[in-house]
């Protein structure tokens, strides 16, 4: 009781205004519990109507319900009340959509920007200080790292799209709940990932079928880079949960500031230190964890609308359900795709090391096509998650089809850049002629179908924020890991060119496109979360 009258207190008289007794608005407004005449101040209508439900709440009259059960009104306003939405959250169901959700995607852009720019760097310094079969030793097994990592990221990003939509629908408790259980999930998932993926180290390059010059580069690599796998899973889910709440600012300042510490320990470690590959993985495992620590660190403040806090850490089985249902499709998607990049990866690997340092030069450039595409599919799955948690229904089919424009006509301006000056990109990582022409080739192929890439990722961006995981998980199961490994298999025994693995992603882009148009088009996916709100 003290502790509550303590609270109505210090609320009103930190404003510095002058107290007026009300004596006209309940019988039982001036008694919490009918113990504590209550003193308000005037003109302060939020804060107002705020203490009158809590005071309602505990009053005498009042229904007997639980402790939180009174407290949900007051709840609701402090997470929509006007400090929250300035400082740490941005409600997306008000405003111009466009200018919402530009405003929204432009600093996931500039924060995939500056991941995809150390990550060249990166190569780059791996390729000046340590040769060609250490560059080819670091790209050709991102798609087998991919397949490892992507499931237990995929999986976190189901924790967004239920923090958004109760977030939305101004539900804090729940949303505090779904918070604290993707955090401790998440936790142990990295713990499992970070010994699984180094106990496996040893192994990959073999089923990777890398050349043997290039596999002593890549053992030493890959068991590091796994140690890195907790901050690198913890780091995606708080960015995840801040993104939930439209703030999409701060996890591009800590990116920033990881990129830039990535890259000069790269530098640092190869250039005048002289030491060796495992050096790079560790540059980036310290990298990872200091973005990792910085969202923490911003996650745990008590006046955020998140208000991350270590009592509360414990699983609950509706959030962790409501995760899992959300999450886990995307989990497999994920994983059903580095799948057949994996086979992709492996029968390019045939092509011996002028094949895999040319492919690895080309998913360098590959990642800048990227940038809209994982900016505004992100921005789209929070959102329409909002949108449809708020049920503005009009308003989240506006704000999809300005984002599917915006991501589709940005893909293909840098499709259209990468066609044009393949040669001079290519050139930038590898110097072996044979790997530039390689390369060149893989541009001319596939750069040009960047739109139909960005079309796929944006509907199933939408398809996770309106609740409908399953859709894109069977899309690409169907036809980005089924379709795609077959065409390969039949491919290959009938002419081993390596042009014909290139053909493998525009036609499997084509398809999923047409599909993914056919369901935008004709289902109901706008009500997807009308029966559980």
């Amino acid at each position: 009781m003290v502790g509550f009258q303590h609270h109505t207190r210090s609320l009103y008289h930190s404003s510095g205004c002058d107290a007026r007794i009300f004596h006209a608005i309940s019988p039982s407004f001036f008694h919490v519990r009918g113990l504590y005449k209550l003193y308000i101040i005037r003109y302060n209508r939020l804060k107002f109507f705020r203490l009158f439900l809590l005071a309602s709440a505990f009053s005498p009259s009042a229904p007997k319900k639980r402790t939180k059960e009174r407290l949900m009104p007051y709840k609701f306003l402090h997470l929509h009340a006007p400090q929250h939405r300035h400082r740490d959250a941005t409600l997306l169901t008000k405003g111009d959509p466009k200018r919402v959700i530009t405003s929204f995607a432009l600093p996931i852009f500039l924060s995939q920007l500056f991941q995809q720019l150390y990550n060249t760097a990166d190569a780059w310094i791996v390729s000046t200080y340590l040769g060609d079969e250490a560059f080819a030793a670091v790209t050709s097994s991102g798609s087998l790292v991919f397949l490892m990592i992507s499931f237990f990221v995929g999986a976190s990003m189901g924790a967004g799209v239920v923090i958004s939509r109760y977030f939305g629908a101004g539900n804090a408790e729940r949303m505090s709940k779904a918070v604290h259980t993707a955090v401790l999930v998440s936790l142990i998932c990295g713990l499992f990932l970070t010994g699984f993926g180094s106990a496996l180290a040893p192994r990959i390059p073999g089923w990777m079928n890398l050349d043997p010059e290039v596999r002593p580069y890549a053992v030493p690599y890959l068991r590091w880079y796994f140690m890195g796998s907790v901050a690198l899973v913890m780091y995606n889910t708080f960015k995840g949960v801040m993104n939930a709440v439209g703030d999409s600012r701060r996890p591009l300042y800590y990116l920033i500031v990881s990129s830039l510490t990535n890259i000069f320990l790269d530098w640092l470690f190869l250039g005048p230190m002289g030491l060796g590959i495992q050096w790079a993985a560790i540059a980036t495992t310290i990298s990872q964890a200091v973005s990792a620590l910085l969202c923490l660190k911003q996650l745990v403040k008590k006046d955020t609308v998140y208000a991350l806090s270590w009592s509360k850490l414990r699983i609950d089985r509706l959030s962790l359900k409501e995760i899992l249902r959300y999450g886990l499709p995307t989990g497999v998607q994920n994983s059903v795709i580095g799948l057949a990049n994996v086979m992709v990866q492996s029968n390019i690997n045939t092509f011996e090391k002028v094949g895999t340092a040319a492919c690895g030069a080309y998913s360098k450039i590959e990642g800048f096509a990227f940038l809209p595409i994982t900016s505004f599919s992100m921005a789209l799955t929070t959102y329409i998650g909002q949108n449809l948690g708020a049920r503005e229904y009009d308003r989240a089919r506006k704000g999809a089809r300005f984002g599917i424009w915006a991501a589709v006509l940005m893909a293909e301006g840098i499709g259209l850049a990468v066609f044009l000056f393949a040669r001079p990109l290519i050139s930038i990582f590898v110097k072996d002629p044979a790997s530039v022409a390689i390369g060149v080739k893989q541009c001319h192929t596939e750069a040009l179908f960047f739109c139909l890439l960005s079309f796929s990722h944006c509907i199933a961006g939408i398809c996770r924020g309106a609740g409908k995981a399953f859709v894109p998980m069977f899309i690409m199961l169907a036809v980005w890991c089924v379709f795609r490994i077959l065409y390969i298999t039949v491919a290959m025994k009938i002419d081993h060119n390596i042009v014909l693995l290139f053909w493998a992603y525009p036609i499997t882009w084509t398809i999923s496109s047409v599909i993914y148009l056919i369901y935008y088009l004709k289902s109901d996916w706008i009500h997807g979360f009308e029966s559980k709100i």
